[in-house]
């Protein structure tokens, strides 16, 4: 049975996993690193992926995208995208749907397609451990990611080639891997501080049952956020003292954020750093180069950054009150993700929960290996594991005065399937609206707007007569479909919830298409460098043999390995691995009669050799006498 992989798509790295045996495993990349940097990259020739994407960013930042998970189902207008924008290198589009999309290399993007691009790399990733093709997956998200964002992350799993088996909320994932083998009934809470998201999640564990008490979140809070504090410091200090904006040049910029993750880093482990960047700058009046070096502390870092770690302490205390518990309530604190190796978070969990956070598990890794668990779930290898997830936000319909009537409320168990019976709201009407939103305001224009669908043909009536029927269905992966049918006629309309904007079939298809034509010529390229090493390893190895041994042979076999090497140089001016491998076929007959040449010189040089060794041999040889360990004498 073909292996079913678990993905962490990360917004700053992402991670892959799989079960050996009873046990998850992290399965290291193609640069030996168990997490590949959520980078994609684009150049005049090539599309790069991971840490040969990071590696670029620098000089080519319009054409390198980062942080994607945070563009993943969001519309153009909004509010924390458009405040995100300002800091971006790269340019960030209306899609034409509202959708947020990327351009890149004169491309337009969507950022399920960027994401897919990271799923393939991780898909390559499992493939090259495995030995096999992979084509499904259990893929996280945040907790608090709501339909339109699931559905953007299963549409990327599509357009990699992964059927998606499952999306599963990552603090679930995250405490699946911790309680793989706990027997002891606990409580526990996930505190995930990742790279552009935050989620927290209550949990109770008994002996293989996973049932999630309640979730909350904020899913424009992570590293990225924390990383843009120093940024903004750090260009404001260079501003100061050398009149020069930094934040308006887009390479300084990509240089000013990579400088900042790595302070961020070295400031979990040390009291202080300095970022020194040389000649980010130019003087505009005597042409000088400006350099950037600025020393920050620790206790400045927390400074910058103080109100958010705060901002990640809010949910927790609406998730454990939804849950009916106190902090004394809780057994364990998992901490997952990048941003918890920050001491200043860890000191303020432990002093919210009263408590010590476990550090028992990887942050890392954590997630990707509850996806694998997962994965091993739906496989039928994991036995005795049950999970209980629940649906982040309610879910309702915008009724009469534009009130939002919920027909889930938040930390409902999923799946699950709800349905409430509604009116008309005028005599005669023939046709009703249903709009469903997600969210917790009371108005349903403050909240997000899932999609909406009519049911018609309604018979004429005195309003409030007609009974019709709204049924809201959550599947495992938390994504919606809503029904309406009117009792009387039996007429119903169904949908699979679409976020208005949002990828229709056919986008998705051309992405798969798109996706597919990209990997067959990725593999062209890498059959045309493959040939080209090939080539130029067989012609100087020839032209070395031709050098020490050319006097072996006679002046027309040379002539003729050296017009076929030419041959081949010429070739190699081309793009076509096909004339060079043929090329390399020439090549290659035409010295096989240097080494035959060579091997008969060698064999009759040996044989005269042997001749004359052997005669010397017979004058001088001297009879033994030696004696064995056993004391026998022999002669």
């Amino acid at each position: 049975m073909a292996k079913v992989i678990g993905i962490d798509l990360g917004t700053t790295n992402s991670c892959v996993a799989i079960m050996d045996g009873s046990q998850p495993r992290v399965i290291e990349n193609a640069e030996g690193a168990r997490t590949t940097p959520s980078i994609v990259a684009f150049t005049n020739d090539e599309r790069l992926v991971g840490q040969p994407a990071k590696r670029q960013a620098v000089t080519n930042p319009d054409n390198t995208v980062f942080g994607v998970k945070r563009l993943v189902g969001r519309r153009y207008d909004d509010a924390h995208l458009k405040k995100d924008m300002k800091n971006l290198p790269f340019n960030v589009i209306n899609g034409g749907n509202g959708d947020a999309w990327i351009e890149a290399q004169g491309d337009k993007f969507s950022p399920a397609q960027i994401s897919a691009f990271i799923l393939q790399k991780m898909k390559e990733t499992a493939e090259a451990y495995i030995g096999e093709t992979v084509e499904q997956a259990v893929i996280t998200v945040p907790a608090y990611f709501n339909d339109a964002q699931r559905q953007a992350t299963k549409d990327a799993g599509k357009i990699a080639g992964l059927e998606v088996l499952r999306i599963i909320n990552e603090p679930t994932a995250a405490a699946l891997a911790y309680g793989l083998d706990r027997k002891e009934t606990q409580t526990i809470a996930v505190f995930d501080l990742g790279g552009g998201t935050f989620d927290v999640t209550i949990l109770e564990i008994d002996d293989g049952l996973f049932e999630v008490k309640s979730t909350n979140g904020d899913t424009f809070l992570g590293g990225e956020d924390f990383d843009m504090r120093i940024v903004n410091y750090l260009a404001e200090e260079f501003k100061k003292e050398n009149g020069v904006d930094l934040k308006k040049d887009k390479m300084a910029l990509q240089r000013l954020k990579e400088a900042a993750e790595k302070a961020k880093i070295e400031l979990s482990s040390s009291s202080q750093t300095e970022i020194n960047q040389p000649f980010i700058s130019m003087d505009g009046s005597s042409g000088q180069p400006l350099h950037l070096v600025v020393k920050l502390t620790r206790a400045k870092l927390e400074s910058l950054v103080g109100d958010l770690i705060k901002a990640s302490l809010k949910p927790c205390q609406a998730a454990l009150k939804d849950a009916g518990l106190s902090t004394g309530d809780i057994d364990e604190i998992v901490l997952v993700g990048g941003m918890t190796r920050m001491p200043k978070v860890v000191d303020e969990v432990t002093k919210f929960f009263g408590k010590e956070p476990n550090k028992g598990v990887n942050p890392d890794e954590v997630v990707a290996m509850g996806a694998a668990i997962q994965a091993g779930v739906l496989q039928g290898d994991v036995k005795d594991v049950v999970l209980l997830d629940v649906t982040p936000l309610s879910l309702g319909i915008e009724t009469l005065g534009g009130v939002f009537t919920r027909l889930i409320d938040r930390n409902t168990t999923i799946p699950t399937k709800k349905s409430q019976v509604f009116s008309t709201a005028e005599d005669s009407q023939s046709a009703v609206t249903i709009r469903c939103f997600q969210g917790e305001r009371e108005m349903a224009a403050d909240n997000k707007i899932l999609g909406q669908f009519n049911l018609e043909e309604i018979p004429p009536a005195p309003r409030g007569m007609p009974q019709i029927e709204v049924t809201f269905d959550i599947d495992a992966n938390g994504i919606v479909s809503v029904g309406a049918s009117d009792k009387g006629t039996g007429k119903e309309q169904k949908i699979t919830i679409q976020a208005s904007g949002g990828l229709s079939d056919s986008d998705i298809d051309a992405m798969v298409k798109d996706a597919e034509e990209n990997a067959e010529s990725d593999k062209d390229r890498k059959e045309l460098v493959e040939s080209r090493n090939q080539a130029e390893s067989l012609i100087h190895s020839t032209e070395k043999s031709m050098e020490e041994h050319g006097d072996k042979v006679d002046p027309t076999t040379i002539e003729a390995i050296e017009l076929a090497i030419a041959a081949l140089n010429d070739e190699l001016e081309n793009d076509d691995a096909g004339k060079i491998k043929s090329g390399i076929q020439n090549v290659t007959e035409a010295a096989m009669k240097l080494g035959e040449a060579i091997y008969k010189s060698s064999q009759e040089a040996e044989a005269a050799g042997g001749v004359d060794e052997g005669a010397v041999m017979d004058d001088d040889i001297l009879d033994a006498d030696f004696e064995d360990l056993d004391g026998d004498k022999r002669g």
